[in-house]
């Protein structure tokens, strides 16, 4: 993921911002529980992207793929609406435990902005719904110059997607989290309908660390910068993750990239390796080819 890279990661403070105020009340509203449902995967699956991941003679990538990672954040389908038989094979070649966290395709987001999408969303959904039970939260994110002017079609659009659908959508115009009042009334409706605010965190955009929980989820998509401080960003997310588990927060979802995407899968290992240690899971710790570490 290019968005927000920058060329001297070094000059940036990459300090988790507090949580907004009122992310302790939304979590408090649910129970509280010790080992969280976590999901932590790369992006993508295609071997040119993670260069060294594969062992030599993989004949399929996803089916090795998900022997190492429990989900994918799958940003392919953001580009085009695959076939129902497409969907339906990834399904066959995954692991019952396995999910999927399709990106909405960009023709209800980027070509449409959420202005007489259904034709798209519909067929969208057809299609993705053959993930059936592994089709675990799509994510919805809104082009660059969807600005709080826009607001008035979040309401339409989240009713339009099924009852027993939960999404998370992410924000990118600085705007929505600007103007405490414009923020507020964001959260609202997303708070009103369900919906998981997408924290990103990336060097380039520290504006959009708004640290707002709207559900009992944390979907986090975070931005390596190919530096040395990317581990110790990992553990911090670690210590506010397990801050939010203690007042409430059920899942969390971590997807990792990278500006040099082979490197995504050694950052997940230590997320993944941590997150085992803090809150008692026994996710597997992806096996990677040497060296161990990215500097």
């Amino acid at each position: 993921m290019k968005f927000g890279k920058v060329d001297h990661p070094e000059t940036i403070d990459f300090t988790l911002p507090k949580d907004h105020s009122d992310t302790k009340a939304k979590l408090s509203s649910y129970k509280k529980t010790s080992k969280p449902l976590i999901y932590v995967g790369c992006a993508k699956w295609n071997r040119t992207d993670l260069k060294g991941f594969y062992p030599r003679g993989t004949k399929d990538e996803l089916e090795y793929y998900a022997t190492q990672f429990n989900s994918i954040e799958l940003n392919a389908t953001f580009y085009r609406i695959f076939s129902a038989d497409t969907f339906a094979g990834w399904y066959e070649k995954t692991p019952d435990d396995f999910r999927f966290f399709p990106k909405v395709f960009q023709g209800v987001t980027h070509w449409k902005r959420l202005n007489d999408f259904e034709a798209y969303l519909n067929e969208y959904i057809l299609a993705a719904s053959n993930l059936r039970e592994k089709l675990q939260m799509p994510f919805v994110q809104m082009h660059g110059t969807f600005s709080p002017k826009n607001m008035d079609r979040l309401v339409p659009f989240f009713k339009a997607i099924p009852k027993d659908m939960q999404v998370a959508v992410e924000f990118r115009h600085t705007d929505w989290f600007n103007d405490p009042a414009v923020a507020n009334e964001l959260y609202d409706i997303l708070e009103e309908y369900n919906v998981t605010n997408i924290v990103v965190d990336t060097a380039g955009r520290r504006d959009l660390m708004h640290m707002r929980m709207t559900s009992d989820t944390a979907f986090i998509r975070y931005n390596g910068a190919n530096h040395e401080t990317d581990y110790t960003r990992l553990d911090d997310w670690i210590d506010r993750l397990d801050s939010w588990v203690a007042q409430g927060l059920q899942n969390i979802y971590f997807f990792v990239h990278q500006n040099v995407e082979k490197a995504s899968p050694l950052l997940s290992a230590h997320f993944i390796e941590k997150a085992n240690a803090q809150f008692g899971t026994t996710m597997k710790i992806p096996v990677l080819a040497s060296p161990k570490t990215l500097f």
